[in-house]
């Protein structure tokens, strides 16, 4: 999946790196636009935010930090913080502020690309309708509903059920599925979704429902029309 059509602010005051992200972000089909202060950054971005920003920690004018409160404040744009601290305090605190990802200094362009596409994908996924079967998902307080009936999910089933829904029918591999269910990038092993997928299941029951399909060899997808019958196959 190539970024194409996506527009990608680039908040970075280190000129000669802002230059050559930018280049393998146009490459892959980006509309990118740099800026090398914060406070211009957020004249910019606060009446128009673009789908996704790469932004620095260390900034004059306005720091990163303080940019990223602000555009949380008016949109839900996905945030990669930049940065050379590399101290888990500082890490924590972007992530709590609103970022949605973080790289430390010096990191490869490659590795930021895999990362911006990650995010293109989450947003183009989670884009559909939600699917009319009683499901409701509160993204902002991480809750799930069946019919008005909550279902006690942990964040990482939020996102697994999130995910899923998102498309019902369409069947997704346990690689696809594990992009979405943790933040930090942690290395899992794949097998490591259908134990979510169990605990969700289960979860799911109480309620008197399991949308949750396997497809042998291939993944799960989410379709709640499926029989029990089909369901076990």
């Amino acid at each position: 999946m190539t970024l194409h059509g996506m527009r990608v602010a680039i908040v970075e005051d280190e000129a000669k790196l802002a230059t050559v992200l930018r280049d393998y972000l146009i490459r892959d089909g980006a509309d990118v636009a740099i800026y090398g202060n914060g406070s211009e950054a957020l004249d910019a971005l606060l009446p128009a935010p673009p789908d996704l920003v790469l932004l620095d920690l260390m900034l004059p004018g306005t720091d990163g930090m303080s940019v990223c409160r602000a555009l949380r404040e008016v949109s839900t744009v996905p945030i990669i913080m930049l940065t050379a601290r590399v101290e888990e305090i500082d890490r924590l605190l972007g992530l709590e502020i609103g970022a949605d990802d973080y790289l430390c200094k010096p990191c490869s362009p490659r590795e930021v690309l895999a990362r911006v596409r990650a995010q293109w994908r989450r947003r183009n996924w989670h884009s559909a309708p939600p699917p009319k079967d009683g499901l409701v998902l509160d993204e902002e307080r991480f809750e799930a509903r069946w019919r008005g009936q909550r279902l006690d999910v942990t964040p990482v089933e939020f996102r697994l059920l999130r995910a899923l829904s998102a498309k019902p029918g369409r069947v997704y591999s346990r690689a696809q599925l594990l992009e979405h269910l943790y933040l930090d990038h942690r290395v899992v092993s794949d097998r490591t979704v259908d134990s979510h997928v169990k605990n969700l299941r289960r979860k799911l029951e109480d309620t008197g429902v399991d949308p949750i399909v396997s497809v042998y060899g291939v993944g799960y997808k989410y379709d709640p029309s499926t029989s029990d019958s089909e369901r076990e196959k």
